[in-house]
């Protein structure tokens, strides 16, 4: 069973930078892709950020700019910087992983990271 570990995030005035972190339990598996979304109350999800495995990487439009997504692949880890952070980026972040197989699609998920961004 592979596990994401979450780390980072946590409690920042506007304008402010925080950074999260995700690491998955298997080293020698590699994923097609992997990236964060964010949970709002009332359970909205949505897609802040992916990067591919050939290095492709998709935005969020709201924020293009001052969201920075990297990825170790060696590592298996996935990493999001963000940067002029605002109120409406208060939410809990999840890690995302895919793997595509001969069985289908293998979805991971994190546990979730609140990050909670004070005017």
């Amino acid at each position: 069973q592979v596990h994401l570990e979450q780390s980072g995030g946590g409690s920042v005035q506007a304008g402010g930078s925080l950074s999260l972190s995700c690491v998955a339990s298997e080293t020698d598996l590699s994923f097609n892709f992997m990236g964060w979304f964010r949970q709002f109350p009332g359970d909205r999800r949505e897609l802040v950020a992916l990067i591919f495995d050939d290095g492709e990487i998709n935005y969020l439009d709201s924020v293009k700019g001052r969201f920075v997504i990297s990825r170790s692949r060696a590592k298996n880890t996935v990493n999001l910087q963000m940067n002029s952070l605002k109120p409406e980026d208060s939410a809990v972040y999840l890690c995302y992983a895919v793997r595509y197989t001969n069985g289908g699609k293998n979805m991971y998920w994190g546990r979730g990271t609140q990050v909670t961004v004070s005017a």
